[in-house]
C-alpha cells in the first residue's frame, strides 16, 4: 500500500471539506460503509486514516479506489477524521457520496492530490484511447473498391 505524503494544510483542507460535505452533502463513514460506497461506484472521493490498527482494516480500500478510479487520501489521524464527521469517536475512512457546497474544493484538492502522486491528470489518459480509436477506425473503415480488387489478388496469390 503506497502512501502519498500529504502536506499539514492540504490534509487540514481535506478535514474542511469532510465537515462541508457532512452538513451540505453526504457522507459515508467506516470502512465498511466506504467499502460498500467505493465498490458501487457512489464515492467521489474516499479520506482514510493513517493511524489505523491493525491497518489490515482498512488496507483493501486504496486498492479498490485505484480500480474504481476513485481519488483518495491519508490523513494523520482517525480521531481527527471522526470530529470532521461530527462523530464522537474517531473512524478509519469516510467516503464523499456528495460534496453539496465543496463541490468546487473537492475538484482542487483532487487535482492537488494527483499532482502529488504524480498521476498526470486528463492529458495522458486521453491521448491513449485516441491512438486506439484511431487503429480502430481503420480496420472498419469501408474498404474501396481498388482495395477490395487488391485484397482478392492478395489471397488469390497466397492461394
Amino acid at each position: 500500500m503506497v502512501k502519498t505524503e500529504i502536506p499539514k494544510e492540504l490534509s487540514d483542507q481535506i478535514l474542511k471539506l469532510v465537515e462541508d460535505a457532512r452538513s451540505g452533502g453526504k457522507i459515508r463513514k467506516g470502512s465498511n460503509e466506504v467499502t460498500k460506497s467505493v465498490e458501487r461506484g457512489e464515492a467521489k472521493f474516499v479520506i482514510i486514516a493513517s493511524d489505523v490498527n491493525p491497518p489490515e482494516i482498512i488496507q483493501h480500500i486504496p486498492m479498490l479506489c485505484d480500480e474504481k478510479k476513485i481519488p483518495h487520501a491519508f490523513v494523520p489521524t482517525k480521531a481527527d477524521l471522526g470530529a470532521a464527521a461530527g462523530l464522537p469517536v474517531g473512524t478509519s475512512a469516510i467516503a464523499v457520496v456528495s460534496a453539496g457546497e465543496g463541490a468546487k474544493k473537492l475538484s482542487q484538492i483532487v487535482e492537488q492530490i494527483e499532482v502529488l502522486s504524480g498521476k498526470k491528470a486528463a492529458p495522458a489518459k486521453t491521448e491513449a484511447p485516441k491512438a486506439e480509436a484511431k487503429s480502430e477506425n481503420k480496420e472498419t473503415k469501408p474498404k474501396t473498391p481498388k482495395a477490395k480488387k487488391e485484397e482478392i489478388a492478395v489471397t488469390a496469390a497466397a492461394a
